[in-house]
């Protein structure tokens, strides 16, 4: 009797000693074994450190980037700058050529008018001193027709009126007159004031009477 319960003693003790082990929690030594001899940490840290590189490699065209943008401004700047100056040179020197045009613009007609007006002199002595009627009027003729030759030169003309079709781009109406005959209505009869071209550009109305 005694010696079956020893056995069963012993056979109860073997059957508990498996459930002992599997609730057993490894120690850490033991979950360095099983994972292979390697801290189960070590691993998350390698595969975090590729997502790093990745976004530092990212960042580095993004500011490459940025500094050429800043590059390209401040060259269009630049360029904007020197453009602004240039073109400001360019009108203050256009506006000062202008009023130099616009002083000297007569030099050359009252140039050309100051013989006729040393003529103009010669003739009024002439006056004081002769009797001669005709010898004035002779050259009064020249002087005036060199005066008008020489206006002529500088691109002045004398406008046809008289007998042409009135027309309001030429002419200015001062009156209406009644018509010798039918073909002169609506025509100018007579001619009050000429008028004048230069270089084909009208610079003065012809005032004139037009047949109704």
């Amino acid at each position: 009797m005694e010696n079956k319960d020893i056995l069963d003693e012993q056979s109860s003790t073997d059957t508990t000693q498996p459930d002992n082990l599997t609730t057993e929690t490894p120690t850490e030594e033991e979950a360095v074994t099983i994972n292979g001899g390697e801290p189960a940490d070590e691993p998350v840290a390698e595969a975090a450190a590729p997502v790093e590189a990745e976004a530092t490699e990212t960042a580095e065209p993004t500011g490459s980037a940025t500094d050429a943008a800043y590059r390209e401004v401040a060259e269009l700047k630049d360029k904007y700058l020197r453009l602004y100056a240039d073109f400001e040179n360019f009108r203050r020197r256009t506006a000062k050529e202008k009023l130099e045009l616009i002083g000297q613009a007569n030099e050359g007609l009252l140039q050309s008018l100051i013989p006729v007006v040393d003529d103009f002199e010669r003739a009024m002595l002439s006056m004081e001193k002769t009797e001669d009627v005709a010898a004035l009027k002779e050259g009064v003729s020249l002087i005036y027709t060199k005066l008008f030759k020489t206006l002529e030169g500088k691109g002045l003309k004398p406008m046809v009126a008289k007998g042409e079709l009135f027309n309001a781009d030429l002419h200015e109406s001062i009156t209406q007159f009644p018509a010798p005959s039918d073909d002169l209505k609506g025509k100018v009869i007579d001619e009050v004031e000429k008028g004048y071209y230069l270089n084909d550009k009208v610079i003065r109305f012809a005032k004139v009477i037009v047949g109704s």
